[in-house]
C-alpha cells in the first residue's frame, strides 16, 4: 500500500455535433416555411394545383417534426441547438398555415389567434420554469399536434363540398385539446415552480 487512493475518472460527456441528421431535418423544416408560404400565396386557395403542392409541402415539412425527434434520441444527437431550433420551426410552420388560412378567409381569424397565443404562451411559462425543471410534451399535447396537423391539411387540400365540410369539425377538436392542453401546461408549471 502506497497511501494511493483509485478515484474513478471524471465521467466523460461525448460532445454531439451540431451538424447531424435531426439538426438538418428541423433546418429542413423551417427552409420549407417559406415555400410552402409561397405555395398557398401561388395557390390563392383557389388553384387546385398549388394548393395540393402547398398542402403536400406541408405534409413533409411536418413529418420532419417526428422524424427528427426520433433521430436526436435514438442516436442520441440532442444538442442544445436542436432544443431551441425545433419549437421554433414547428411555430414557424403552424403559424404560417394558420395566418394565411385566415387571411384567404378559410378559417376565423379569432381560430388562429388562440393558438397562436396559446403557442406563444406555453413557450414563455417553458423558459419561465426552465430553472426548475422541463415540461415534456405530454400525450395530450401530440394529440393537439397530430388534430391541427390533420386540420391544416384539410383545409389546404381542394376538396369536395362534402368533405370540406369535416375541416372545421377537426380544426374544433384540436381547438379544445389546444386549450386544455394549455390549462394542464399552465398547472405544470406552477407546480415546477413552487
Amino acid at each position: 500500500m502506497t497511501g494511493v487512493t483509485e478515484s474513478t475518472p471524471p465521467r466523460v460527456v461525448p460532445q454531439v455535433p451540431v451538424l447531424n441528421a435531426a439538426n438538418a431535418l428541423t433546418a429542413l423544416r423551417l427552409v420549407l416555411v417559406p415555400v410552402f408560404a409561397a405555395s398557398v400565396i401561388m395557390s390563392g386557395m383557389t388553384h387546385a394545383g398549388w394548393q395540393m403542392a402547398a398542402c403536400l409541402i406541408f405534409a413533409v415539412a411536418s413529418a420532419t417534426d417526428l422524424v427528427d425527434g426520433w433521430i436526436a434520441r435514438r442516436f442520441g444527437l440532442v444538442t442544445s441547438v436542436g432544443k431551441v431550433a425545433d419549437p421554433i420551426a414547428d411555430k414557424a410552420l403552424t403559424g404560417a398555415a394558420l395566418v394565411l388560412l385566415s387571411w384567404y378567409d378559410r378559417l376565423p381569424w379569432w381560430v388562429t389567434a388562440l393558438i397562436l397565443a396559446r403557442e406563444v404562451g406555453i413557450t414563455g411559462l417553458r423558459f419561465w420554469v426552465i430553472r426548475h425543471g422541463v415540461i415534456a410534451a405530454s400525450r395530450g399535447g401530440k394529440l393537439k399536434t397530430a388534430l391541427q396537423t390533420l386540420a391544416i391539411a384539410w383545409y389546404l387540400w381542394p376538396m369536395p363540398a362534402g368533405l370540406a365540410d369535416v375541416g372545421p369539425w377537426i380544426m374544433a377538436g384540436a381547438v379544445v385539446v389546444t386549450v386544455a392542453t394549455g390549462f394542464d401546461y399552465i398547472a405544470q408549471a406552477l407546480r415546477l415552480r413552487r
